[in-house]
């Protein structure tokens, strides 16, 4: 018992690849150009880099002065998550990875006010520490060490 239905495939055209070209799509030569012009700005980085840190410290300072409070923690982690997505890119992916880990501390707005400063603290002195020294990545000895216990320290505060 075979019950065939009839049924009318519909073949659509594919606009969206008429748009972009199909194959080869990304023009390499583009990519070229934008990775040239970032190359070109790398000597304003550590400058860029120093202003997103005066920023951060300014945020730690508004949480002492006035304690921590939803506006303060939060521009406190809108500089670290800025940071955060421009390490790698001032060249400083450790930098990335801490300000990360801050960002995982004061994430959650219910226990962001409940952050314990000591470690909001530490992550902004090792971030400030990676540029005084010049420790990019986390295969550096103090950075790989520096990484793992304020990631740790987050990880059991968290938990708890």
């Amino acid at each position: 018992m075979t019950n065939k239905s009839a049924a009318e495939v519909i073949q659509v055209p594919n606009m969206l690849k008429l748009k972009v070209g199909g194959r080869g799509g990304i023009d390499m030569a583009a990519i070229a150009k934008a990775e040239a012009a970032l190359k070109s700005l790398s000597g304003n980085f550590a400058q860029w880099l120093n202003d997103e840190i005066v920023k951060l410290e300014a945020a730690r300072q508004e949480v002492r002065a006035q304690g921590l409070t939803p506006e303060t923690v939060e521009t406190l982690y809108l500089r670290a998550h800025d940071l955060k997505g421009l390490g790698a890119t001032y060249e400083f992916p450790l930098i990335t990875r801490l300000a990360g880990s801050l960002c995982k501390l004061i994430d959650d707005p219910a226990t962001r006010l409940s952050a314990p400063m000591f470690l909001v603290d530490a992550h902004i002195d090792a971030i400030k520490a990676c540029v005084r020294d010049d420790i990019k990545v986390d295969t550096h000895p103090v950075g790989k060490v520096l990484a793992a216990e304020l990631e740790g320290r987050v990880a059991d505060y968290l938990a708890n």
